[in-house]
């Protein structure tokens, strides 16, 4: 289905408005236009749903009046699909736990979809939206597990998992042979390895598949899943992922989507400490904080996505030919260090740029 954007209108808009306001004909041609080139620009994967829209768009009638008009696309096609689609996930019970922040909107998304939910929450009142949609009250996550094909847990970290997993009434004494269940809490590694063993000896696949995007995208499905486990068990249930994210994404082995996901975490909160640091130290030395953050913005880190330096050097092990000498910057740091603001993690990246000068030039740069 082409959703259109805002920004979609606007270049819409923008299109119909170059064709003078007499010529109907024009204004058609001019929007069937402009359809067709912004198919391309999406991609594959939406140009034949635009490409549809905008043969549709073609199409004229008369009015009353003797005028041309453009005719409204036949939606009914779709609207079958997508009531097919519907009936089709009603047919799998869905069991959801933990129904915070981050789980109730996953768990609203895929009740949007059309699964039927059996839900369970420490707290009966995070589950009255969802039981006013339809889902089903369960007692306790054994509960949950004998009614449901395929299980999501989504829990504040490994105790409250240990506890919902291996506690009395827990999940897997409820658990049926050949049922999936996905934690997406952000876990400990070697917890889910473990659990994952016992699962694997009931016949039944435990996979860790954390997510990453906040309240916002856990509410817009603009969410990552990274999930690590078996492959056949993650490509059988892709659609149901796919109900309340748009980055579900096989990363490798039972642990590898929790490393993954510590790994981005762990990032970002260094990051958020370096930014402080510099940023600190950019407005004692008297830069107005805007203008400071619209100078960074545009300069060659502040252009690149986070992790993009790692695919073009590091990934590959290729540092041939050097992108800037070491030397130039070890100065760098040591003038920002020279304003006299204190700054930790700078004074440690100046201190390891030191030292691997002097192990690579045998001399301290200037």
């Amino acid at each position: 289905m082409l959703r259109a954007t805002s920004s979609d209108a606007r270049l819409g808009a923008s299109a119909a408005s170059k064709v003078p306001t007499f010529s109907i004909r024009a204004r058609a041609r001019a929007i069937y236009h402009w359809l067709s080139t912004h198919a391309r620009r999406l991609g594959a994967e939406r140009s034949a749903s635009t490409a549809t829209a905008a043969v549709a768009t073609r199409a004229r009638m008369r009015d009353a009046t003797g005028n041309w008009s453009v005719a409204m696309p036949d939606t009914s096609l779709h609207n079958c699909e997508q009531e097919s689609a519907h009936q089709e996930n009603g047919n799998m019970q869905v069991g959801f736990i933990g129904l915070g922040i981050m789980g109730a909107s996953m768990a609203a998304n895929l009740q949007k979809a059309g699964y039927q939910l059996v839900v369970h929450d420490i707290r009966e009142a995070s589950a009255t939206p969802h039981l006013s949609a339809g889902a089903k009250w369960a007692d306790g996550p054994k509960s949950v597990a004998a009614q449901s094909q395929v299980i999501f847990t989504s829990l504040p970290g490994p105790p409250e998992v240990e506890a919902v997993a291996l506690g009395s009434n827990g999940l897997i004494e409820g658990m049926e042979k050949g049922s999936a269940w996905f934690d997406l809490t952000t876990n400990s590694p070697t917890l889910v390895r473990r659990i994952h063993q016992l699962c694997k000896a009931r016949d039944f696949h435990l996979l860790d598949a954390p997510v990453s995007g906040g309240p916002k995208g856990a509410k817009s499905g603009r969410l990552a899943i990274w999930v690590g486990g078996e492959e056949a068990i993650f490509n059988a249930h892709k659609q149901v992922l796919d109900a309340f994210s748009d980055a579900a994404r096989y990363i490798g082995p039972v642990g590898a989507g929790s490393v993954a996901k510590l790994v981005h975490n762990c990032a970002g909160y260094g990051i958020q400490m370096v930014l402080a640091e510099v940023f600190s130290m950019g407005i004692k030395a008297g830069v107005e904080p805007l203008a400071l953050w619209e100078a960074v913005r545009t300069g060659a880190s502040g252009r690149q996505r986070t992790f993009d330096r790692l695919y073009d050097r590091f990934l590959p092990n290729k540092y041939d030919p050097p992108s800037f000498a070491l030397k130039l910057g070890h100065k760098d740091v040591r003038l920002a260090t020279e304003l006299g603001v204190p700054m930790r993690l700078a004074n440690m990246a100046f201190a390891r740029n030191d030292g691997g000068a002097q192990r690579l030039g045998g001399r301290r740069p200037c």
